[in-house]
């Protein structure tokens, strides 16, 4: 495949798509606020953390050792998920325990990990 198969060589604007499309067009403000969403799966360990929420319910001692992490940077990591509301959690006497925040997390995952397996 050469370059100049992707690049389209039409002059003619398709003005009905065009004016539906700048219709549905969500505002700046729920881009950016996506794109802030999206950019927290972004971080290998982030994953690693959601994945291992995925399979069960986890403290972050159980994350730590899993990710052969420490507790500190589990715990940071864990705010910025939290932050995101990707991930909740849950006190049980001096143990949190975390999980994944809802179902759609859990399709996001396993959504994205169908895709790059195709």
């Amino acid at each position: 495949m050469s370059k100049n198969e992707f690049i389209c060589d039409c002059t003619v604007v398709h003005d009905d798509v065009v004016a539906k499309v700048n219709r549905l067009m969500m505002n700046g403000e729920t881009f950016e606020r996506l794109s802030g969403f999206f950019k927290v799966f972004g971080d290998t360990t982030r994953m690693k953390i959601i994945w291992a929420l995925d399979q069960d319910e986890l403290c972050v001692c159980d994350l730590a050792n899993i990710l052969s992490m420490t507790k500190s940077a589990v715990s940071h990591q864990l705010a910025t998920l939290r932050n995101a509301r990707l991930v909740k959690y849950r006190r049980e006497g001096k143990t949190v325990f975390y999980s994944l925040a809802d179902g759609h997390v859990k399709c996001i995952m396993e959504s994205g990990l169908e895709h790059i397996s195709e």
